[in-house]
C-alpha cells in the first residue's frame, strides 16, 4: 500500500508540474496579446495551485471518519451553491452559460465541488444502506433524487458535458455498490434518450455533432476548432516542434491552454510527448484503484474508485475530443489544463483518496 500512496503523490506532482508549464507555453502568446502580460494565466494558475495545496493539505490531516461525517453536509452545500449561481448577478455569465461565481478578478465553478460531492454522498450512502440496496425505494431512489436534483441544477446553466459524466460516475458506484440491474437498466434506456433529447434542444449542439461527423463541411465555422486541433496533432509528428514552438496556438486553436491543451502538447512534444503524459496519466488511475481497493472500509473503497474513474474519464473525454474520436466538449485534461476549480477540485480528490484509504490504526 505504501507503493501505491507514494506512486499516486508523485504522479501527481509531476502531472501538476508539467502542467504548470504547459499552460505558459500554450498561453504567453495569447496572454500578452489580450492581457498584455505573458505570464498571466501563469501567475493565477499558480494561485489556483496554492489554494489546491492548501486544501490538499488540510484533507489528509483530517481523521479518519470525519470526511464521511462531512459528506451530507457538503453535498447540501454544493446544491445551495448550484442554485445560487444560477440567479442573475449571482452568478457570473460568460458565453450564455451562468457557471461560475466571480469575486476580486478570481472564479470558481461550483459543478467542479459537486462532482466530488456526489462522490462522497453516494460512498456513504450505498455503505449505509448496503442492506436495502434491493429494495428501489428504500435504497436506491434516494441516491438518485440527490443525483436527480444535482443534474438539473447543472443542466440550468447549462452544462451538459458535466453533468453526464456525474451522472456516470454516480451510476457506474451504482454498479459497482451491486445494486440490481434491473434497477440500473431503466436508468440507462432513460439517460440516452434524454441526453440525445437535450442534444437535439439546442442549436449549438447539433451543430458540434454534425462538426464531429464532417469538420470539414464548416471548416470556418463549426468544424473549426477540430480541424485545428488535428493540425496541431498531425504537426508535431513524432518528437514535436519543440517546447513553446506551437504555431497552431497562435490564435487558430481555440482554447489552447484549456480544453485543447492535448493539441498543444502533441504539436509541441510530439507523439512521443503525448503518449508520455497518457502513460502518466495511466499510472496515476492503477495507483488510484490500488489505492482504493485497500481502503479500510465499503465507503473508502466507493469514493476511492469514484475518484478514479471520474479522472479517467474526464482524460478520455479531453483526449476523445482532441483527436477527433467524440464530438467537442469542453473537459479539462486533469493536473494539465488551465482552469482554478479543476485544478482545486483535483488537488482536494487526490487527498480525499489518500484519507479514506489510509488503515485507521496508523492514524493517530
Amino acid at each position: 500500500m505504501r507503493s501505491a500512496r507514494r506512486g499516486l503523490l508523485v504522479m501527481t506532482a509531476i502531472l501538476v508540474a508539467f502542467g504548470v508549464v504547459m499552460i505558459y507555453s500554450s498561453s504567453a502568446i495569447y496572454a500578452q496579446e489580450v492581457y498584455n502580460d505573458a505570464g498571466y494565466f501563469l501567475k493565477r494558475h499558480l494561485i489556483y495551485l496554492a489554494i489546491g495545496l492548501v486544501g490538499f493539505f488540510a484533507v489528509l490531516s483530517l481523521k479518519p471518519g470525519v470526511i464521511r461525517r462531512l459528506s451530507k453536509p457538503l453535498m447540501g452545500l454544493v446544491l445551495v451553491l448550484l442554485f445560487a449561481v444560477l440567479i442573475p448577478g449571482v452568478g457570473h455569465k460568460v458565453s450564455g452559460a451562468r457557471r461560475w461565481f466571480k469575486f476580486a478578478g478570481f472564479s470558481l465553478q461550483p459543478s467542479e465541488i459537486a462532482q466530488l460531492a456526489v462522490i462522497l454522498y453516494f460512498g456513504d450512502i450505498l455503505t449505509r444502506k448496503r442492506s436495502l440496496l434491493r429494495d428501489f425505494f428504500q435504497g436506491v431512489l434516494p441516491a438518485l433524487v440527490v443525483l436527480g436534483l444535482t443534474v438539473l441544477l447543472m443542466l440550468g446553466e447549462p452544462d451538459l458535458g458535466t453533468s453526464v459524466a456525474t451522472a456516470v460516475v454516480a451510476i457506474l458506484l451504482l454498479f459497482i455498490a451491486e445494486v440490481r440491474g434491473k434497477f440500473l437498466l431503466p436508468l440507462f434506456f432513460t439517460a440516452v434518450p434524454a441526453v440525445a433529447g437535450l442534444i437535439a434542444m439546442k442549436p449549438y449542439r447539433m451543430r458540434r455533432i454534425l462538426a464531429y461527423l464532417n469538420p470539414w463541411a464548416d471548416p470556418e465555422g463549426s468544424g473549426f476548432q477540430l480541424i485545428q486541433s488535428l493540425v496541431a496533432l498531425g504537426s508535431g509528428g513524432l518528437f514535436g516542434v519543440g517546447l513553446g514552438e506551437s504555431r497552431q496556438k497562435l490564435f487558430y486553436l481555440p482554447a489552447a491552454h484549456t480544453d485543447f491543451i492535448f493539441s498543444v502538447i502533441g504539436e509541441e512534444l510530439g507523439f512521443v510527448g503525448a503518449t508520455a503524459v497518457l502513460i502518466l496519466l495511466g499510472l496515476l488511475f492503477w495507483y488510484g484503484i490500488r489505492l482504493a481497493l485497500t481502503a479500510p472500509d465499503g465507503f473508502g473503497l466507493l469514493v476511492g474508485l469514484g475518484i478514479v474513474l471520474l479522472l479517467a474519464l474526464e482524460t478520455l473525454v479531453h483526449v476523445g475530443v482532441a483527436t477527433g474520436a467524440i464530438p467537442t466538449k469542453g473537459l479539462p485534461l486533469p493536473f494539465i489544463s488551465y482552469g482554478g476549480s479543476s485544478l482545486i477540485a483535483n488537488m482536494v480528490s487526490i487527498a480525499v483518496l489518500l484519507n479514506v484509504a489510509r488503515p485507521t490504526e496508523n492514524v493517530a
